[in-house]
């Protein structure tokens, strides 16, 4: 079942509101039509996630979430006089502007086009009184509407409709910024720790972070992780944190790995601590940034009455994942459904090739399966011929099929009718079961290539079992089903998904499914 898109585009267009409760006739209400597929594989950037977890677990770590929602005096207090260049890379918040909506003459009109016996003003008032004040949030007004006005959904959204100040909201910034870097939330995390837990304090996060890059490209994106941990303790010195940050990065299977002092500190850490981690790519054997670490300055620690020193370290996890991987680009390391060129192996697009119309009922089912065995048992009987397929009952109708061929000189099916497709090196081509032992493309298909187990005999019995079906339900009393060459996969009742339609013709790749199969069923229905 595909929707109509340009139908529904153009139906919405119209009248949104009218498409939009028709879409309900496009989903099947009924069960038995979906059963999950065998598809299921994780993010290489959340197994990252779990590698991490794991090994910061392992030695001695307790994971805590770390609030994502940082207040911009926050910044102040952790950065000082360097808070507003940092301040200029985040992201600020912001909120709708709920206005006052007053309920005019002119209104009550427009409701009552829609609504000839609207009478409930008063309550329409209170409701935008109640969800001005913050009382009713956003995702509850229509259901507020449906309930307290006694009206339909559609009638809630047609009032909706009518009031301008809805469409014409604007954002109003907040002081509410989204993280930067986790440590703008790890100071709140302390401060509250302190009292809560003795000495030392071992926490850890991965999450992402935000930044308002100026640029988005190969190597920034707006949103990115980190694989964070802190170390409150009354004694840790600067080596003990850069020996951890090379343990780490050992678990994580890095030999060559080094911790060079910055030149130019943040203000949140103490002057001169501030290290970066430099780790040996494993093909171009260039030293590459991941992640730095370092303490907190004691001048933001006090801010948050933290007496005790603190070590930080902090991983970028797709820096580490772009090592792994030798890909260059982090846009398609993250989102490789929109950056990263389709691939397919053999076995997917094998899989993406489907028998186009089967049949639906048991009886259905058991006629295809019986004009495959016919079809095979009688191959080679020399023409005019013809054979008894089945005897079947479809929905309390007699079925009698044969499989026919009424031409002279011939046989029962022609030469191609039981070729077997494959897929190889992204080709798909149809391959006679036997013979052809001089064709090297084809030995090599037959060894080497992906089979789909879809013959075109198997096919075709589908089709015409599924015709058949279709047949007694209008009432026909015959019907012929018949493939003679077979020029694409459509005429052999195949059809490819999109995916792999895409990628063969991205890719120059070539479907070869040609061959005669002259094959044809007879069916009487009584």
């Amino acid at each position: 079942m595909k929707f109509d898109i340009e139908r529904i585009k153009k139906k919405a267009s119209k009248d949104y509101e009218k498409a939009w409760k028709e879409s309900k006739d496009l989903i099947e209400k009924k069960s038995g039509f979906f059963s999950l597929s065998e598809k299921g594989s994780s993010h290489p950037l959340f197994d990252l996630v779990q590698e991490f977890r794991n090994i910061f677990v392992g030695f001695g770590f307790r994971e805590v979430l770390v609030p994502a929602l940082i207040e911009k005096e926050e910044i102040r207090k952790q950065y000082g006089p360097q808070a507003p260049v940092i301040l200029d890379r985040i992201f600020f918040l912001a909120g709708l502007d709920r206005s006052d909506l007053g309920i005019g003459q002119e209104d009550l009109e427009k409701i009552r086009e829609e609504i000839p016996d609207f009478d409930k003003s008063d309550e329409l008032e209170k409701i935008f009184r109640r969800y001005k004040e913050g009382e009713i949030s956003a995702d509850d007004l229509s259901e507020v509407f449906i309930r307290d006005l006694d009206i339909r959904e559609e009638q809630a959204y047609h009032i909706l409709s009518l009031f301008e100040d809805f469409k014409e909201l604007e954002p109003v910034p907040s002081n509410m910024t989204l993280r930067s870097h986790t440590t703008a939330g790890w100071f709140s995390v302390l401060q509250k720790m302190k009292d809560r837990e003795s000495l030392p304090i071992q926490l850890f996060t991965v999450g992402p972070k935000y930044r308002r890059e100026q640029k988005l490209d190969e190597t920034h994106l707006y949103r990115s992780w980190t694989a964070s941990i802190v170390i409150m303790a009354e004694k840790i010195g600067q080596k003990d944190g850069k020996e951890l940050a090379k343990k780490i990065m050992k678990e994580l299977g890095f030999e060559k790995i080094d911790c060079r002092t910055k030149d130019a500190t943040s203000k949140y850490y103490v002057p001169e601590s501030e290290f970066e981690i430099f780790v040996e790519h494993p093909e171009t054997e260039e030293m590459v940034e991941v992640g730095n670490g370092g303490f907190y300055s004691p001048v933001s620690l006090a801010d948050y009455d933290i007496p005790y020193p603190v070590f930080n370290l902090g991983i970028g996890l797709e820096r580490v994942l772009m090592i792994r991987t030798g890909e260059k680009d982090i846009r398609a390391l993250v989102y490789p459904y929109r950056y990263k060129e389709l691939e397919l192996s053999d076995e997917q697009i094998a899989r993406m090739l489907k028998i186009k119309k089967k049949p639906e009922t048991k009886s259905g089912k058991k006629l295809a399966e019986k004009i495959k065995q016919v079809a095979r048992k009688y191959k080679d009987r020399p023409s005019p011929c013809e054979f008894k397929v089945s005897e079947e009952e479809i929905d309390e109708a007699k079925v009698f099929a044969k499989i026919v061929e009424p031409e002279e000189g011939t046989k029962l099916t022609g030469p191609a009718a039981f070729n077997q497709i494959y897929v190889m090196d992204g080709n798909i081509i149809g391959v006679p079961p036997e013979g052809w032992e001089e064709n090297d493309f084809l030995q090599k298909a037959r060894v080497e290539g992906v089979s789909t187990g879809i013959s075109y005999i198997k096919a075709f019995s589908n089709l015409a079992a599924k015709k058949i079906e279709e047949a007694v339900k209008v009432g026909e009393n015959r019907v012929k089903i018949r493939v003679p060459i077979v020029e694409s996969l459509s005429d052999i009742n195949l059809e490819l998904e999109r995916p792999a339609r895409r990628y063969i013709t991205n890719k120059n790749k070539k479907i070869d499914v040609r061959g005669p199969v002259f094959t044809a069923i007879i069916a009487d229905i009584g």
